[in-house]
């Protein structure tokens, strides 16, 4: 049975969320959870749409025997997190939190925050969403924050694996200079002027051949380097369905520049319009302009993937985070290219090596897209970014 106090948060946050004024049913704690739940959603402008949705009705329930079974909760976590391995929210195709969100929350919330840190090790997909809706639905003066923990980059250790290569490099070019010395010695020895002259060249020549493939790995390297690419934090002023393209959507995007980017977007299978406006994204700001089916697009909004492509969301950008701002990635500090060149395939080679982290923190190699204000993320670990 629900405590007062678990029936309080949930009015507390499901009027925040409907838009509603909790103080309405103040009188009507003492009600059954289904009942307090349904009157609430009845109040709301949706209610018609709400009150008949059967998949809320079932997560209604689903916290009603969470809380007859409180003795042992964590089993009822355990499914929970599973059930959130290849979601965002628990109702809906999208990212918006539905009021099936709200009341889970509300619910499972102290039972959450008394975990052990090994018990929420093992609940990575349920902390990943009650960190995404505390943070969407700006809990903080509600209920106690979530604290979520998350890996710590160390890119020195980059640094660190470079300069031992340096150093057997360096190692490997006096050896093969004593060698070369040695060489000339003996045939100073037993060979006339023209033939130490000779023997000269070749070793040089040698010399020289061997240091092609090292060229050729920087050259290689370079092309891959994530700084290639111009990374930029963007607010959607507004977004609008494709006039001739049902998978895609246009979105008008402001990155600081004297007028906003228009950019295209295959997004129109995974949100709504309305569920980007206003919203921060992250997006490749130097790829060069074209139409996508006769509409222009300046510009790539990065997006997360789950591994079957049924999930994908544009990566969060951090609260703070100016507009227009560079992510950066620590180790490389090149200039980008003022226009990717297409012909170059540098995109290509880039972007398998874009993905989320186990704890959704977006990634060059294992190197945080890092902001003014923290690193980008995702509310999908280890998914591919594109």
């Amino acid at each position: 049975m629900a405590s007062v106090n678990v029936k309080h948060n949930i009015v507390s946050a499901l009027c925040k969320h409907l838009y509603l004024d909790p103080k309405s049913f103040s009188s009507e704690l003492d009600k059954d959870l289904k009942s307090l739940c349904m009157s609430i959603l009845k109040s709301s402008k949706d209610a018609a749409a709400l009150v008949n949705d059967n998949e809320l009705i079932k997560w209604i329930g689903f916290v009603e025997k969470f809380l007859v079974k409180s003795e042992a909760p964590f089993k009822a976590l355990t499914e929970l997190n599973e059930e959130l391995i290849t979601k965002s929210v628990v109702l809906g195709n999208g990212l918006k939190p539905s009021a099936a969100d709200v009341i889970v929350f509300s619910v499972i919330h102290s039972n959450v925050i008394s975990l052990s840190s090994s018990d929420r090790a093992k609940l990575p997909h349920l902390l990943r969403w009650m960190d995404y809706i505390q943070n969407k639905e700006e809990f903080a003066k509600l209920f106690e924050t979530v604290s979520i923990e998350k890996t710590q980059f160390i890119p020195q250790a980059l640094k660190t694996v470079k300069k031992v290569e340096d150093s057997n490099a360096k190692k490997t070019v006096p050896e093969k200079k004593d060698s070369s010395s040695s060489e000339k010695v003996d045939l100073k020895e037993k060979k006339p002027a023209d033939s130490t002259k000779k023997s000269e060249e070749v070793s040089q020549a040698a010399v020289d051949k061997k240091k092609l493939p090292e060229k050729e790995v920087d050259k290689k390297e370079e092309e891959l380097s994530v700084s290639l690419l111009k990374i930029q934090i963007g607010l959607i002023h507004k977004a609008w369905k494709h006039p001739s393209a049902d998978s895609l959507l246009v979105e008008e995007i402001d990155i600081g520049e004297a007028k906003c980017r228009q950019v295209v977007s295959g997004l129109a299978k995974y949100c709504i319009p309305d569920q980007l406006t206003n919203r921060r994204v992250v997006l490749i700001t130097n790829v060069k302009p074209g139409k996508l089916r006769d509409v222009m697009s300046e510009g790539l909004v990065l997006c997360a993937s789950n591994q079957d492509h049924t999930v994908v969301e544009p990566l969060i950008a951090p609260e703070g985070a100016k507009i227009g701002e560079c992510v950066t990635f620590s180790g490389h500090d090149g200039k980008p290219e003022d226009v990717l060149n297409p012909k170059k395939k540098q995109l290509d080679k880039i972007t398998p090596h874009l993905s989320t982290d186990g704890t959704g923190v977006a990634t060059f190699k294992g190197i945080p897209f890092m902001t003014s204000s923290g690193p980008c993320t995702s509310t999908i670990p280890n998914a591919s970014i594109k």
